[in-house]
């Protein structure tokens, strides 16, 4: 999460879950390739396996990205197509990229040919009034098309106006059982589902369903 999952919030996170998979914040593509890469991707070896989650949508620069992740060590690059805030998408990454489904699987065609480690990809269940199921099976059809394997699903869409990123967190209606359904439909892919799990009893039921979750 964005300002929050820095390597010092992430040590304390492995405290509490030794074996969970963690996420960084989400890095832009850009920042990576041009700015100060050990201040932005340095890690502690005891937060592993984890994920580097970046933001962009130009393909050539997420595989470069993707790259210079690799080569630090990373366990997974995971490109985020959920988040709602302004700021994101006021540079075209971030859930606004959910309505160019084409695009999305350029970019993680490109990214899987950049590096050996998995690429994965997180999102929402739809955003604004682009909210039926049918947008979240043609979405997840193109990026299996691309390579995909992995894809983590918030179970609430998106509004892109409106609403602050936290508000996103809280207010959208959680709908699991479209993520459900998703899974159902592409049983060889693999769906980590997130939203609303706050405690260990609720995570192990969605693993009747799905087959993995996301706090």
């Amino acid at each position: 999460m964005m300002d929050w999952t820095d390597t010092h919030c992430r040590a304390f996170h492995r405290l509490l879950a030794p074996q969970a998979r963690l996420y960084t914040e989400m890095v832009h593509a850009h920042a990576i390739v041009r700015g100060d890469r050990r201040r932005l991707l340095g890690f502690d070896a005891s937060e592993h396996p984890l994920a580097l989650q970046l933001g962009g949508h130009e393909p050539a620069e997420l595989a470069a990205a993707a790259r210079i992740g690799a080569e630090f060590g990373y366990d997974e690059i995971n490109l985020n197509v959920g988040c709602p805030s302004d700021r994101v998408q006021s540079g075209r990454f971030g859930a606004c990229l959910m309505r160019e489904p084409a695009l999305v699987a350029d970019c993680v065609a490109a990214m899987r040919v950049a590096v050996a480690i998995p690429v994965t990809v997180k999102c929402r269940i739809g955003v604004d009034e682009q909210d039926d199921y049918a947008d979240l099976h043609r979405f997840t059809e193109t990026l299996i098309g691309a390579g995909l394997e992995v894809l983590i699903v918030h179970a609430r869409k998106a509004w892109l106006h409106g609403l602050s990123p936290k508000e996103n967190r809280e207010i959208p209606p959680l709908n699991y059982p479209r993520v459900y359904r998703l899974k159902q439909e592409f049983s060889r892919l693999t769906v980590v589902i997130n939203g609303g799990i706050v405690d260990a009893e609720t995570a192990k039921s969605q693993l009747q369903q799905v087959d993995g979750v996301m706090l």
